[in-house]
């Protein structure tokens, strides 16, 4: 087994060089439109529109209607992701918004969803990523 190398990743060689890029929000919703929160169209529409919002590419958009409600829904971006997971019966809502690059902006993402789920009230936890300095300078593009 080969040993580790030390220092491989310029990220903790030199800290000044680090830069949040990437963010990870995670948004729990209470007290949302029970509607809304079992209307699987709406949803998808709405994690498109927040992508959107967030500056961000969308690759895919997969979902998933429970029975008898509820609804799971994830937006592959070119990014990272965007999903959302509903419990009508409770008005409750766990959304994740996960954004690579200095330009994304999930926090307008997460503004959206609040107003158009019609939330009561939010806690927001924002995780800020710390890739290695060379994954910075990446860019990837679609195939």
């Amino acid at each position: 087994m080969e040993e580790p190398k030390k220092n491989r990743y310029s990220l903790f060689k030199k800290q000044e060089e680090f830069v949040f890029q990437s963010k990870h929000c995670l948004l729990e919703l209470y007290g949302c439109n029970y509607e809304k929160l079992n209307d699987e169209s709406f949803l998808r529409c709405s994690l498109n529109n927040a992508a959107k919002l967030a500056k961000a590419t969308v690759l895919n958009l997969i979902s998933n209607k429970f029975e008898p409600q509820g609804v799971t829904a994830i937006a592959l971006l070119a990014e990272s992701h965007l999903s959302i997971h509903t419990w009508p019966e409770a008005c409750y809502s766990a959304v994740d918004v996960f954004t690579c690059g200095q330009n994304m902006m999930p926090d307008l993402a997460c503004k959206y969803l609040i107003e158009a789920l019609e939330v009561e009230e939010h806690f927001l936890r924002v995780i800020n990523r710390n890739p290695a300095i060379s994954v910075h300078n990446q860019i990837r593009f679609e195939k």
